[in-house]
Parts: C-alpha cells; sequence; structure tokens
C-alpha cells in the first residue's frame, strides 16, 4: 500500500477535482493535469516523495488519447509499480447542468456546445474506461458523498489519520484562531482562589486533583466523552483532516490545562493522530 499510485480519470464535470482533494486530505502525494510523457519520470523517482501518489490525468494533455494504450497501458500491466486506475463518470444531463451551472466551457467543445464536448470526451475515454481498476459513477453523489466513498475505498495509510490538536489557553489572552471549537471551562470552581494552588498549575497533581474530583467535572466528562464519540467520526467521514479544539479558562494555567489533559488521555486510544499544547501555562 505505502507505493502505491493511483491515476484518477473520467469524464470532464464528474468529480475529479474534488477526488484529488480528498486523496490530498488522506495524505497522498497529489498532482492535478500530470503530462502523461511525464509519468515514467515520475514512476521511477517517487520513492523519493514517500508517500502514496493520486494523479488526475485526462483529455487537457493534447498526447493523452493518443499516447496512453502505450505508455500507460505499459505500466498497468506492469505489477512492480502498483498503478491503479479511477474512473469517474457521471450521466449526460448530470454533467450538462453541472457545466451550465458553473458557467465553464467543455475543454472538447471548439466551436460546438458542451453537448458535444460531453459526447467527444465519452467516445475517446471508451477504451480507457474498460481498463480502469474502479469506476464511479458521481450522477447521484454530492460532493461529501463522493468524499465518503473514497476514504471508504482508500485509506488506510497511518499519513491519513486525522489530527485532531487540543489547546489548553487563557480568554484573557484572547480565543487561538486556529480553533474549529472552543469550549469554555470557567463554570468549574478556580483552584486561583485556593491559597495553596495559586502559584500552581495543572499540570501540578494538587491542581489537577482540585479540578477533576469537583462533581460539575465529572458531570461535565460523562456528557463529552459521547459528544467526543459522536463528533469526531462525523467530521472525519466529512474528510475535515485536521480538528483543533479550543479549552479555556481564565488564564490558562489550571482548569482548561487539566481539563486538555484529561481529553488527550481519553482520546489517546482513537485511531487518530492527537497533539496538546497548552499555550498560557507560562504566561503571567
Amino acid at each position: 500500500m505505502a507505493s502505491q499510485t493511483i491515476i484518477i480519470t473520467g469524464l470532464s464535470g464528474a468529480g475529479k477535482s474534488t477526488a484529488l482533494k480528498t486523496f490530498e486530505d488522506m495524505g497522498y502525494y497529489c498532482i492535478d493535469n500530470l503530462p502523461l510523457l511525464l509519468l515514467s519520470d515520475l514512476l521511477q523517482k517517487k520513492d523519493h516523495i514517500q508517500k502514496q501518489l493520486a494523479i488526475v490525468m485526462d483529455g487537457r494533455d493534447p498526447s493523452f488519447f493518443s499516447s496512453w494504450p502505450t505508455i500507460l497501458g505499459n505500466f498497468l500491466q506492469d505489477n512492480s509499480f502498483d498503478l491503479k486506475t479511477l474512473f469517474l463518470e457521471a450521466s449526460d444531463s448530470v454533467l450538462l447542468r453541472r457545466f451550465t451551472q458553473l458557467r465553464r466551457p467543455h475543454f472538447m467543445a471548439g466551436s460546438g456546445s458542451i453537448r458535444q464536448g460531453i459526447e467527444t470526451e465519452k467516445k475517446q475515454v471508451a477504451s480507457l474506461r474498460e481498463k480502469a481498476d474502479r469506476i464511479i459513477d458521481t450522477s447521484l453523489l454530492k460532493q461529501q458523498d463522493l468524499r465518503r466513498r473514497l476514504f471508504e475505498l482508500y485509506r488506510g495509510s497511518p499519513d491519513s489519520l486525522m489530527q485532531v490538536h487540543l489547546i489548553s489557553f487563557g480568554f484573557k489572552n484572547g480565543v487561538p484562531e486556529e480553533a474549529d471549537m472552543v469550549w469554555d471551562v470557567r463554570f468549574l470552581p478556580n483552584p486561583y482562589y485556593v491559597a495553596d494552588l495559586k502559584e500552581l498549575n495543572g499540570l501540578d497533581e494538587e491542581v489537577a486533583l482540585f479540578v477533576k474530583e469537583n462533581e460539575t467535572t465529572q458531570k461535565f466528562f460523562g456528557l463529552v466523552k459521547p459528544l467526543l464519540s459522536f463528533l469526531l467520526p462525523e467530521f472525519d467521514w466529512e474528510g475535515k483532516a485536521n480538528l483543533t479544539i479550543g479549552i479555556g479558562c481564565t488564564g490558562g494555567k489550571h482548569r482548561s490545562v487539566v481539563i486538555a489533559r484529561e481529553l488527550y488521555q481519553i482520546l489517546s486510544d482513537r485511531n487518530i493522530s492527537l497533539t496538546l499544547t497548552h499555550r498560557d501555562i507560562d504566561r503571567e
């Protein structure tokens, strides 16, 4: 799987751009509109990229239709390159509607209509379709449906794991701009007002016990655990490669640090890439 290369091809308007972006979110090194004549050099040197490849190749390359049976065909028969083809298509009516809505010309229409361009391209790619390893008809698929389908079929590399970033912070220093969601934990009892804890921070065991053993905190975690179990798979299926959760208290030294650390432990056994940052723990 580590050396696999996916050639994305098919009909214009069938979702190749969406597919390429989805492969990028899965950790693939992605290239759009690669000239067929450069494929050999790329495959010979792809070990230097150290990622799986996803490449869109189609008739925008003037030599594609005339050269693919020889060049691409030879690579498809050579198992040492682990080269697979994904062919995307859609019905004529759907393709026509998509081009009309986007107000884009069909690159094969020339002086003719969009419909003529669609028919011409279909004839040109017919033999390539027969050789495809996988064909997906996107006529009835929304973008998010296509993304989900591709995730189901191709995800698997460790590089494709969802990245979840936990950031503890203090509201007095501002909300992290990169946060996708923010949880305000200022409703929890504040160690700052306990003389023995004021000068400590959330990394100290005394502060952690004060925050976590509170009944309100226990209720909070009882609600947060099932919420995360629901949210993370939903974000994942939507193809969200990075999710940043900000946990804020007043100064970012006590409550938010404890809660962020506990959330890190809760999420540590999930199939995600997890990081934890205490942004304001050393601020005055």
